[in-house]
């Protein structure tokens, strides 16, 4: 009996010592639950489980899913399902405030100008933003881009009738997406255009399944597949900071929250995103587990 009851009493501690740091925020916080979405990439899979994993070990009982599009995850703030998202600036001042970009417009321009509409609006309040800006770009292979002799978006306008352009399905109806880019540059009229998931973009680019596709700067697979980004030449899209956008409500009644978010986003520059995008995305790493892994390195855990 006694043996038996040590026995008990050994896995219970083993048990007990397995918990993780998060799962025991979840079981004893007193802080009510911060729910949290994201869109479906990796670099919004790593910021979602940071925000979540970084809460979580403020004693805060945070559940993180990703969402969908920019338009489900913003209806979903806006209607209360979630608490908090990441979006960026360019984003929201295009698709969601339906705004008009012009070159002068700095990046605190767009940011200021996307805080003060969306506190307006919708009762959301925008954090401080990352520093990287992870701006959409057109990409293509380096030996195609010097066979057509282009480097910028409007060397490559007239030179599109035989190529095939791969992209996302979000692309093709956001405002700041193809239709709006073909306006803008005049061009850009492609034989084909194959829309994919995200993941098999830079697959099929490398291939040579399609000639350019749509990435984002921050993309760990342009310097690792040693890809051009083609220039913005005439400065159509706007400054894309990410910042977590989050529900007024939340923030005060847990204004503590803020600084929570601040310390993580605050890590954040172009080329530890980039880096930390490809452990998943090139490594084949699961997000949540790179997330866990940068928050402890940087002293966060």
């Amino acid at each position: 009996m006694i043996l038996n009851r040590r026995f008990c009493i050994a896995i219970t501690l083993l048990f007990t010592a397995s918990i993780t740091q998060s799962c025991v925020g979840r079981l004893f916080s007193t802080h009510p639950t911060i729910k949290i979405g994201s869109k479906e990439f990796t670099e919004q899979y790593l910021l979602g489980h940071m925000f979540e994993i970084a809460l979580d070990n403020a004693g805060y009982a945070a559940d993180y899913q990703s969402v969908g599009s920019s338009e489900e995850n913003h209806n979903a703030l806006v209607s209360g399902e979630i608490d908090l998202y990441p979006e960026y600036t360019g984003t929201a001042f295009i698709v969601h405030l339906k705004q008009t970009y012009k070159s002068t417009m700095s990046a605190a321009d767009v940011y200021e100008k996307v805080a003060s509409e969306y506190a307006k609006q919708f009762n959301i309040v925008l954090l401080a933003p990352a520093s990287f800006n992870n701006t959409y770009a057109l990409v293509m292979r380096k030996d195609k881009a010097q066979k057509l002799n282009v480097a910028t978006i409007s060397e490559l306008s007239d030179k599109t009738d035989k190529l095939t352009l791969g992209t996302d399905l979000e692309f093709l109806d956001r405002n700041d997406g193809l239709s709006a880019l073909q306006e803008f540059y005049g061009g850009l009229n492609f034989e084909k255009v194959k829309s994919l998931t995200p993941d098999l973009l830079y697959t099929g680019l490398d291939s040579g399944d399609f000639d350019v596709t749509t990435g984002y700067t921050t993309d760990g697979q342009i310097s690792a597949l040693d890809l051009l980004v083609l220039e913005d030449n005439k400065q159509f899209w706007p400054p894309y900071r990410v910042a977590p956008f989050i529900r007024q409500e939340v923030i005060d009644t847990n204004p503590e929250i803020t600084n929570v978010i601040n310390s993580v986003t605050s890590l954040l520059d172009d080329k530890t995103m980039s880096v930390l995008n490809w452990e998943v995305a090139g490594n084949g790493r699961d997000p949540e587990e790179v997330a866990r892994d940068f928050l402890e390195e940087q002293g966060i855990l």
